[in-house]
């Protein structure tokens, strides 16, 4: 065997390895080019989940609102196509009014984000439709548009052999970017949204929650450019189309939860103590309690 036959054994060995020819969209049943397999998805997502967290200023302290998250996204997640993935449900400090959904079932909405809700509902149609983003393997598809197969290729290679990443490698740094600027297309936005309302529903969650997250974030919108919008492109019509499916699927459905009390007590008044908190401090503690992890300001 000559030293060429060797190098490219060596090189593309794990490469063929690591793709897979065709996959079927276990959300519409289409098939798909996928460039890695299922198992490969959920190694990204352990490898790159702890560097997400920490560009993002990391996990909020409230451990009730982390564990009424991570309820809420669980229940949910039973009701999708892919329920034997270990979803992992978390609320971050920063990023904005936004929520991304990392490959293999690591979920983040971010803190900007919750104090807009008002109700359990909506924050079930932001888990909903993040929960569809990972079934139907949506961010490794974008992830792959935006910093090409060769870079994620690499950087997979990467964290296979060392069992982990590091920010500072170049394969790694560019993966941690396509993940905190990925952009979905408006064609996986909707397919997350009406698989999202599918699924939030059987979750026995009004509908209509959806329908109002979305009019919060048009109403932001208005205000400053909402980071939700820059990684999740709004589809022409998005509230009408929403509001025609509510119409025809689930109209007759009754006794469907809103949940206002539930995420009045368990998100926004841990986000109202905290600013309390926060603006009960001497300006000096104030300051410095800012610049480590955030405080709501």
């Amino acid at each position: 065997m000559t030293r060429g036959t060797i190098l490219a054994v060596l090189v593309l060995g794990p490469v063929i390895a690591l793709l897979s020819s065709c996959a079927v969209d276990p959300v519409t049943g289409d098939q798909q080019l996928m460039l890695f397999s299922p198992d490969k998805d959920i190694e990204l997502g352990r490898q790159y989940s702890p560097l997400v967290e920490k560009e993002l200023g990391g996990r909020m302290p409230e451990q009730g609102l982390q564990s009424y998250i991570n309820q809420i996204g669980q229940r949910i997640a039973g009701f999708c196509q892919r329920p034997d993935l270990s979803y992992r449900f978390a609320a971050l400090e920063e990023g904005g009014a936004n929520a991304l959904a990392l490959p293999g079932g690591y979920i983040y909405i971010t803190r900007d984000l919750l104090k807009e809700l008002k109700t359990e509902a909506e924050l079930a149609s932001v888990l909903g439709h993040e929960i569809t983003h990972v079934v139907a393997r949506h961010t490794v598809a974008a992830m792959s548009r935006q910093i090409g197969m060769t870079a994620l290729l690499g950087a997979a290679i990467a964290g296979t052999a060392s069992g982990s990443v590091r920010s500072d490698v170049p394969a790694a740094a560019s993966v941690l970017s396509s993940l905190l600027t990925l952009q979905y297309s408006r064609e996986d936005e909707t397919e997350a949204d009406l698989a999202g309302l599918s699924y939030m529903t059987q979750a026995g969650y009004d509908p209509n929650g959806m329908v109002e997250t979305m009019q919060i974030l048009e109403k932001l919108q208005t205000i400053r450019p909402t980071e939700f919008f820059s990684t999740h492109p709004n589809p022409e019509s998005r509230i009408a189309c929403l509001q025609d499916r509510i119409a025809t699927r689930y109209r007759s459905l009754g006794g469907l939860k809103k949940g206002q009390e539930e995420y009045s007590q368990k998100v926004l008044a841990p986000l109202k103590e905290r600013k309390k908190r926060f603006n009960a401090q001497p300006p000096e503690a104030a300051r410095q309690e800012s610049s480590e992890p955030p405080g709501e300001k």
